[in-house]
């Protein structure tokens, strides 16, 4: 077994193994791997790895991440991630994973790292381990892993003749984020959810993104509240549509949402996740889910029933 650098040149081999593993749960394309695992500023090329065996073949690999942009908007002092990590099932329990494993932690801690979570990274693939892959979480937890929670994905399908349900409220209205309204809603955005919320809006129109991707509560036409929908036709990749290629038709995502705290309390977050879903079914989305949350009684009021789960873990270096 050879251990071998981060190339992007070998793109191709690394998500036909990823599908062979895993294709069945978690179908990978190229366009979400290249985003994901080689286009993220924070990826760790001196922590991530692959391994190739004695025909050159790529078997195993590794991708490590901590916060390396030049941006005030922070994601975590000291705080790494293991992305992904995935070994072929007939290269198992010969050490690979160990090792690999130990390299991005060694690099990571050089690199300032005092805590790795598994997965929940800037353009992630997954919030945890899988909850089925129990074999999994033991093996991560024999490495001094220990859990923090349980996240959850939701999903609903629609049947195209349902009438698709617009909320009503007096003295507010809900609307599609225009490009004039982009630093406004930045502002908001610094002002009510610093942080990762903020920081996956400033990336979105750093790509291009128009707006058509926010739905706004207002009033008096101040944002007060948001909604993000994401489809096929998004800039970026968004967690809640990672997984599209398992569903026939149209396909999208809700999230994440929020409303200014000082607003809370009058049911406008219920009613933004409602004008975020209308959105998606005026434009055609017949499956709509909704990824990484503890809120599952919430989005149930709309319908909504879990689909996958995960486990979050964390290590302190």
């Amino acid at each position: 077994m050879k251990f071998m650098p981060w190339q992007k040149e070998r793109l191709e081999e690394l998500v036909a193994l990823w599908n062979q593993e895993l294709q069945e749960r978690f179908p990978m394309r190229f366009e979400l791997f290249q985003q994901n695992s080689f286009l993220d500023k924070n990826i760790s090329y001196e922590g991530s790895r692959m391994v190739v065996n004695e025909n050159d073949k790529v078997v195993g690999f590794i991708v490590a991440k901590h916060f390396k942009e030049n941006t005030p908007i922070k994601l975590g002092d000291g705080v790494g991630w293991i992305q992904t990590m995935l070994v072929d099932s007939n290269y198992r329990n010969q050490g690979i994973g160990t090792q690999l494993l130990q390299h991005a932690e060694s690099i990571l801690q050089q690199e300032g790292v005092k805590e790795i979570l598994l997965g929940r990274d800037p353009y992630h693939y997954f919030p945890g381990v899988p909850s089925e892959d129990k074999e999994t979480a033991r093996w991560f937890e024999k490495r001094g892993y220990l859990h923090l929670t349980t996240e959850t994905d939701l999903s609903r399908s629609y049947e195209v003749q349902e009438p698709i349900d617009w909320p009503v409220i007096p003295n507010v209205e809900f609307s599609i984020l225009q490009e004039t309204e982009k630093e406004e809603f930045l502002a908001f955005l610094h002002r009510c959810f610093p942080g990762r919320w903020e920081y996956e809006a400033v990336h979105y129109f750093q790509k291009g993104g128009t707006g058509r991707e926010f739905v706004v509560l207002k009033e008096n036409d101040v944002i007060i509240g948001f909604c993000r929908v994401n489809d096929g036709n998004s800039p970026i990749i968004m967690g809640n549509i990672n997984w599209s290629p398992l569903f026939n038709g149209s396909y999208g995502g809700i999230g994440p949402l929020g409303v200014d705290a000082e607003k809370r309390k009058n049911g406008y977050g219920l009613a933004v996740v409602k004008a975020g879903i209308a959105t998606l079914r005026e434009r055609g989305i017949t499956r709509i889910v909704i990824d990484w949350t503890g809120l599952v009684d919430f989005y149930r009021k709309l319908g909504f029933e879990s689909w996958k789960s995960y486990e979050g873990y964390k290590k302190e270096l």
